[in-house]
């Protein structure tokens, strides 16, 4: 029993931890002068995160009037442009913010690569990181489906077709579009892996990156 008790307080105090260290890193106790100034880093990995809040922010509220049905998700799509205030601009917002966030986090992954940050004892946090930017790229390819018009049937062909090149890419295809592009189970498994999954495990991996950097005490001495 003690030692069962031992562990369960060991664990939590890891968890603890983990929140702690990735508070700090958002909000840290000091700033140097210098670290605010504009240099060649631009500080690209927290403008992607930015633009991450963006995309979750405004991925939010289309929710309230995307249909994810065949038959509905374009004429939901046009209602939303036509009939809601501010809508087009919304949706634009959230589109801009998904191509922001690759663009920063591919620029941020060269950063890494060209000053040699992935070294020990940070080659974890660049698996993670990788990983990352993977997950944003899947992410904006099954949105790419959900507006459901003739770009997004004919890029999602396309995709769909570059799996079978790939390793198991038979077994991925059938799981993805179990009944075609643009078929009723195939856009709600584009929805599901969009809105819950694939989010879900970027915050997850955001967090984690987020306290690795401090653990690994990053590029900034104050941490």
């Amino acid at each position: 029993t003690l030692s069962s008790s031992s562990a369960a307080s060991d664990v939590y105090k890891r968890q603890m931890s983990f929140v702690r260290e990735f508070i700090a890193h958002l909000f840290p106790r000091m700033v140097r002068r210098n670290d605010l100034k504009l240099t060649y880093t631009f500080c690209l990995g927290g403008l992607a995160f930015t633009a991450f809040l963006l995309l979750m922010a405004s991925g939010l509220l289309l929710l309230f009037y995307y249909q994810p049905t065949a038959e509905g998700a374009f004429a939901s799509i046009l209602f939303l442009e036509e009939q809601v205030t501010g809508g087009k601009y919304l949706r634009s917002l959230h589109r801009i913010s998904s191509h922001a966030l690759l663009v920063l986090l591919f620029l941020h992954t060269l950063r890494v690569i060209w000053t040699g940050a992935y070294r020990p004892p940070r080659q974890l946090n660049w698996l993670i990181g990788f990983a990352l930017l993977c997950l944003a790229v899947f992410a904006g390819y099954t949105g790419y489906l959900l507006p459901m018009d003739q770009l997004a049937l004919w890029a999602t062909q396309t995709g769909m077709e570059l799996l079978h090149t790939l390793p198991g890419g038979g077994v991925l295809h059938a799981f993805l579009v179990p009944d075609g592009i643009g078929g009723t189970l195939s856009l709600l498994r584009f929805y599901a892996l969009h809105i819950v999954v694939l989010p879900s495990a970027m915050l997850v991996l955001i967090s984690l990156h987020f306290y690795r950097v401090r653990k690994d005490k990053g590029v900034l001495p104050y941490l």
